[in-house]
């Protein structure tokens, strides 16, 4: 599996805890779908995903 297909997976199970966070145990939790949407956007915008930087240095590949 490689760095994108990872940073995708992990983004979209992030997204998916939040809401169910958010809908049974506290609504703050809807924070952390927020942060990762803005995280999302800003790495399409800039092209720098920390998660994937970590991901590359821990040894999965890139292609």
């Amino acid at each position: 599996m490689t760095v994108n297909r990872v940073v995708a997976l992990l983004a979209g199970l992030m997204v998916l805890a939040s809401i169910g966070l958010a809908q049974f145990v506290h609504p703050n939790w809807i924070w952390l779908g927020v942060f990762v949407g803005f995280n999302l956007a800003q790495s399409g915008i800039t092209s720098f995903c920390p998660l994937s930087t970590v991901l590359k240095k821990a040894g999965v590949p890139t292609q």
